[in-house]
């Protein structure tokens, strides 16, 4: 099966365990099938992404999101096929992986037990993480929560549990950060704060995979889309050559032929 190529920039990647160059692919999926039980999730799903993207995975309830970014985060391993981070196979590298992904997901993963900066105190250390301390008050502050920062997490919103979620999700600088929905539950300010981050990352050169159900956002903070319907990605291309109607129309067959 053809790779679904979202950028003309990308080149492929050779398995070797090397770290890619400037503007090689960074996240290669090929054929990769997920099921739960006898129910298929992903069908022979296969693209590439390249350094310095932000991809917006689109799709309705059920069409696959979450579990390719499992997948991607090692939280589950494929049925069949094969994907690579930075030359990293996600089975048999799956502790490197690790190291170089962020994952934000649609529960905070975070001990509520223990307050927000003794949380980032605490993932600091697992990821080795530079002067921890000053880097847990820095991403306090920067998403709004330097204040509360010695409150349990479990007295927080879902709101302030998750902007601690991205602080914790960014902390050791991946090169890849993965986001599954990062915008549940978050303030027009906290929103915004989002925004800058990830454009903060495309400024940077580094990678960006995130789903949402807000075509306008995905559309407009993106630098290419993929469209999933039925387990099967059904468009992947360059957000800037899409209109939002465009983007509407497509989600909106793609959601009908799943039915």
């Amino acid at each position: 099966m053809k790779i679904q190529t979202l950028s003309p920039l990308v080149a492929a990647t050779e398995m070797d365990g090397r770290m890619p160059t400037e503007r090689d692919t960074v996240v290669e999926a090929r054929t990769v099938r997920k099921a739960y039980g006898l129910r298929p999730v992903l069908r022979d799903v296969s693209f590439t992404v390249a350094t310095g993207q932000c991809v917006a995975v689109l799709g309705s309830n059920g069409a696959g999101k979450t579990t390719l970014l499992r997948l991607l985060a090692t939280l589950t391993r494929p049925a069949r096929g094969s994907i690579s981070i930075a030359g990293y196979d996600v089975v048999r590298d799956a502790n490197e992986v690790r190291r170089i992904v962020g994952y934000v997901g649609h529960t905070p993963l975070l001990y509520d037990e223990l307050t927000a900066r003794e949380n980032l105190l605490f993932f600091a250390r697992m990821y080795s993480v530079p002067d921890g301390e000053s880097r847990a008050d820095a991403l306090l502050r920067r998403v709004g929560m330097r204040n509360r920062a010695n409150e349990r997490v479990a007295t927080f919103s879902r709101g302030q549990a998750q902007r601690v979620a991205l602080a914790r999700g960014i902390l050791h600088d991946p090169p890849v950060l993965l986001l599954d929905e990062p915008d549940t539950g978050l303030d027009e300010e906290a929103i915004g704060l989002l925004r800058e981050l990830i454009a903060e990352r495309v400024a940077s050169g580094l990678t960006t995979l995130m789903t949402t159900h807000t075509l306008e956002r995905g559309l407009a903070w993106s630098d290419s889309a993929v469209v999933l319907s039925g387990g099967r990605i059904v468009h992947a291309g360059p957000s800037g050559a899409m209109t939002l109607a465009d983007l509407r129309g497509l989600y909106a067959n793609a959601s009908r032929s799943a039915r």
